[in-house]
């Protein structure tokens, strides 16, 4: 678990570097303050008690993203190389088969570091955000918190809409159990599961996460019907949506766009070798 100093530290380092590079950094702020004792994820650099470099380890099942910064007046000496090369290791114990390391699109430091290591450019990631507009709750489906009987369902959403592999969803969702950050609800048609959708609420902002419906019932306006409940669900409360959807995604993107979501930002996600790890 980390400290209050080192988030502190972590966030203090994040708006520099941000400001100073119009950049938006993806740190995953729902895990950094719910990390496990367990598990090495948190690379630090410090110079004179101020910490300049930051690598965090993100896992998603056997997926593991990672992402980092490095202070603008402490580049090119090595230190992100370095913070790198610790969490390779780190890595490298662990039953992982894809490994990405996360950039914003428009980070010409993030791109640069990018150019030296062994990777490939594997997908762009929109992050987008709900601008106030006329929205009306259509009727047909049900949005209700998911109960624990309602497990299986959200696993094997996990497998048949995003690719999981059914122990790796499996774990994934012990994991969410267990950091009890995110509320699930299930989206429900004439009493039936028909698919689910994760909310993260932080400093005034709903992430929707996990937004999925079964493959059989996709195409008959479910998905639609359910994102503008959950819109209206949240801006009620006094949250404003944001989501992420792969630039690759049209028919996604479509259907957040006409819900009232636009694109703010992006990131670029680039898949380590493997063999790297082992070097």
């Amino acid at each position: 678990m980390l400290t209050r100093k080192q988030l502190e530290d972590i966030k203090k380092l994040q708006d520099f570097c941000e400001k100073e590079d119009h950049i938006q950094l993806k740190l995953n702020w729902d895990m950094l303050e719910n990390r496990h004792d367990h598990e090495i994820n948190d690379f630090f650099h410090y110079e004179n008690n101020e910490l300049v470099g930051f690598l965090g380890l993100y896992g998603f099942g056997t997926k593991i993203e990672i992402c980092g910064m490095v202070h603008p007046n402490y580049r090119r000496k090595g230190i992100f190389t370095q913070l790198l090369e610790e969490a390779k290791k780190e890595v490298a114990t662990r039953n992982v088969r894809q490994v990405l390391l996360n950039t914003p699109s428009n980070s010409e430091s993030g791109n640069a570091f990018l150019k030296k290591v062994p990777c490939e450019f594997t997908f762009r990631e929109y992050q987008m955000r709900w601008e106030a507009c006329e929205i009306h709750q259509e009727d047909g489906i049900k949005l209700r918190e998911a109960l624990p009987e309602d497990l299986e369902h959200e696993i094997q959403l996990d497998v048949q809409c995003f690719g999981f592999l059914l122990e790796e969803a499996r774990k994934y969702h012990e994991q969410l159990k267990q950091e009890n950050t995110q509320t699930c609800y299930m989206i429900e048609q004439d009493h039936q599961v028909v698919g689910k959708v994760r909310v993260y609420r932080h400093q005034g902002e709903s992430w929707i996460y996990g937004f999925s419906v079964y493959p059989k019932y996709q195409g008959k306006g479910i998905g639609r019907k359910a994102l503008k409940q959950l819109v209206l669900q949240e801006t009620e409360a006094g949250f404003q949506p944001h989501l992420e959807v792969q630039a690759n995604n049209s028919n996604a993107l479509k259907l957040y766009e006409s819900c009232g979501f636009k694109t703010y930002m992006a990131q670029d996600y680039w898949g380590l070798s493997l063999k790297a790890l082992t070097r």
